[in-house]
């Protein structure tokens, strides 16, 4: 049996590590990179083999080769910044090369699937029950918002390295599970409504369109286009990455009112104008509806996790089990939450 060899960076990161385990999974021979020496036990422990390197150091890339297998299978970025995204991407892209020329030299040239997200569309709007656009496919025009506009210009960008590497690029809607993510805030508002003992508000009107998967979903995907036997069909090629069906922002406030006993029914209202603000940017008042058909054809990738209001109970325990071992990413989501909510007297 051959066995094939992958790179992920941000490897102790939320998507890149359920990334590099789906890999592993698989029986890839799996490297990750990551900036920190104290990620290298947890990575060793997943029988990831740790790299560690900084992406924005372009003086650590060199050792970063040379701590690689000459030849890469392939390679899977999934860092970003969107505070500086083109200084970035300019030095992930200097990575990339540098690891992609060495490969093709050795007679490998090596698939690169990197990493954006469905964001990129824009707004839908999708409101689930009445007429509207349809679903953002693969051909949907970018209009993205502001914080993420350099994203949007550069990740496109990938294509043009197709000289030393073969580009793909993917667009995941919003993931959830396991440490959460900034779905954490959904648990978090909620606890704190039921210790308040008021009503659930939700900064969205309830037929707002949220569509996201499972973050190992969204792994599975990665490996679906990196073990593809026809290389051809998904070289130069964008995929949507989404759950088989999208949720209502009623359906998942229903959920969490039943798993947190919570009284009386939900107010929605509007986010404007409100002197506090409980949800994060783009997380209930950002209806997407994304087509992942593409994916689905031309791979056979299917979801099989249940979406996030099917099992929340099951998403809620790992969350907290994540947050009581004192995760580094719930504790980095816990930051940000911090400083783009602010929380008020719950009603």
């Amino acid at each position: 049996m051959t066995t094939h060899t992958v790179l992920v960076t941000g490897a102790n990161g939320y998507i890149g590590n359920a990334v590099a385990r789906a890999f592993v999974r698989a029986g890839w021979l799996t490297y990750g990179l990551v900036r920190s020496p104290q990620s290298v036990q947890k990575l060793a422990a997943e029988e990831i083999i740790p790299v560690v390197g900084i992406i924005d150091s372009r003086e650590t890339h060199e050792s970063i080769r040379k701590a690689l297998p000459t030849r890469l299978d392939a390679i899977i970025s999934t860092t970003e910044s969107l505070k500086d995204y083109g200084f970035h991407y300019e030095n992930t892209v200097h990575l990339l090369r540098l690891l992609g020329a060495s490969s093709t030299a050795a007679g490998t040239q090596p698939i690169v699937i990197f990493s954006s997200g469905c964001k990129d569309y824009g707004i839908g709007p999708h409101v689930h029950g009445e007429p509207g656009p349809p679903a953002h496919t693969e051909e949907t025009p970018l209009r993205p918002p502001p914080v993420v506009a350099a994203r949007t210009k550069f990740s496109v960008k990938i294509f043009d390295h197709r000289d030393v590497f073969l580009p793909v690029l993917v667009r995941p809607t919003n993931v959830f599970g396991r440490g959460s993510t900034y779905y954490q805030n959904f648990f978090v508002v909620s606890e704190k409504t039921a210790d308040q003992g008021g009503r659930l508000v939700m900064e969205a009107p309830p037929n707002h369109i949220i569509h996201a998967l499972h973050v190992d979903d969204c792994a599975e995907a990665y490996v679906a286009i990196a073990s593809h036997p026809r290389l051809d069909e998904v070289i130069g090629q964008v995929f949507n990455i989404s759950s088989h069906r999208y949720e209502t922002v009623d359906e998942i406030t229903r959920a969490l009112i039943t798993e947190y006993n919570i009284q009386g029914d939900p107010e929605y209202v509007d986010p404007k104008g409100q002197e506090a603000v409980l949800w994060m940017p783009m997380l209930v008042n950002f209806p997407q509806w994304v087509d992942s058909t593409k994916l689905r054809t031309v791979t056979g990738w299917k979801d099989h996790r249940p979406l996030f209001s099917e099992a929340l109970h099951v998403y809620r325990l790992a969350y907290e089990a994540a947050k009581e071992a004192g995760d580094e990413g719930v504790l980095r989501v816990q930051h940000y939450m911090g400083r783009v909510t602010r929380p008020r007297n719950l009603l």
